[in-house]
């Protein structure tokens, strides 16, 4: 791989930042996952609209204009040859102290990654996922407000680790409140009565691009869509269920705290909606320079 650090490219085993970084040492930064598919990025202008949006909530100057940040994007997905694949691109607070205030960066870094991702082998998405609610609550988005997408992982992966213990492929998170918010990567997606529903963002769900598209592929084929407070209770009696997300894309649940999802198999529209996903990754998005 080659790797991008601050407008310089770098051999994976040559790629460094400096230990005082605080994105490492405080996860003070934000990323985006980006995903390109034969020769195109998807969603780039999205992304890095996001990203430019969570850099602005946390006080974050990214030394990047737009241009310049997607040139740098297609640059690194040149030099690595790819065609398909995954991209992290992180933005950090810069090399400080080991003190907590950020008043001591004085130049963000910006690194981004080219590489593959494989977040659930393939026969998840014939099969689909058996998940669990964990213990470990959604941050209240008065702490942290979910629509930063953060270096700070924490509560996810906290939560991640409960549903490895109980033997489960992936977890769902509620809201202090009860309410279902998201699972520790992915949006979450049922459907019953022939409507397509979605977890508000004010129940702690992060706004997903994946789940926004999802969204708009439902209403152009004539779906009904609302975006609504969730119980657990809605889950279990869902006639279908998936979860969305950029290194997932779209994947089906069959099963959730020990309950089947309708007939227990995934379900022909969860399936329709993967192909016709599929369809527009593989033939849209920003086109890699030759």
């Amino acid at each position: 791989m080659i790797i991008y650090i601050d407008g310089k490219f770098y051999p994976e085993e040559e790629a460094k930042i400096s230990v005082f970084d605080h994105g490492l040492l405080y996860g003070d930064g934000v990323f985006e996952g980006i995903r390109a598919y034969e020769g195109r990025v998807f969603k780039l202008e999205e992304h890095l609209r996001r990203l430019e949006d969570s850099a602005k909530a946390i006080l974050l100057q990214i030394p990047l204009n737009r241009d310049e940040m997607r040139a740098a994007v297609l640059e690194t997905c040149q030099r690595n040859k790819m065609k398909s694949g995954y991209l992290r691109l992180v933005v950090t607070r810069g090399k400080g102290y080991l003190g907590l205030s950020p008043d001591r960066c004085k130049k963000p870094t910006i690194i981004i990654i080219a590489s593959e991702l494989e977040l659930y082998p393939e026969k998840y998405y014939r099969e689909g996922l058996r998940v669990v609610t964990v213990p470990t609550w959604r941050n209240s988005p008065a702490a942290l407000d979910p629509a930063i997408k953060s270096l700070n992982y924490l509560n996810n992966i906290l939560a991640k680790i409960e549903g490895q213990q109980a033997g489960a492929q992936e977890v769902i998170l509620l809201n202090p409140q009860g309410l279902v918010a998201e699972c520790s990567g992915d949006n979450i997606f049922l459907i019953r009565d022939q409507v397509l529903i979605t977890p508000k963002l004010s129940s702690g769900a992060l706004n997903g691009i994946t789940r926004n598209t999802v969204l708009e592929i439902a209403r152009e084929v004539g779906w009904k869509t609302r975006e609504d407070d969730v119980r657990r209770y809605d889950l279990f009696t869902a006639e279908e269920m998936f979860l969305t997300g950029t290194g997932a894309e779209v994947i089906p649940v069959v099963e959730v705290d020990g309950r089947s999802i309708g007939t227990g198999k995934p379900g022909k529209h969860t399936a329709d909606l993967i192909r016709r996903y599929h369809q527009l990754v593989t033939t849209t998005g920003t086109k890699i320079p030759a």
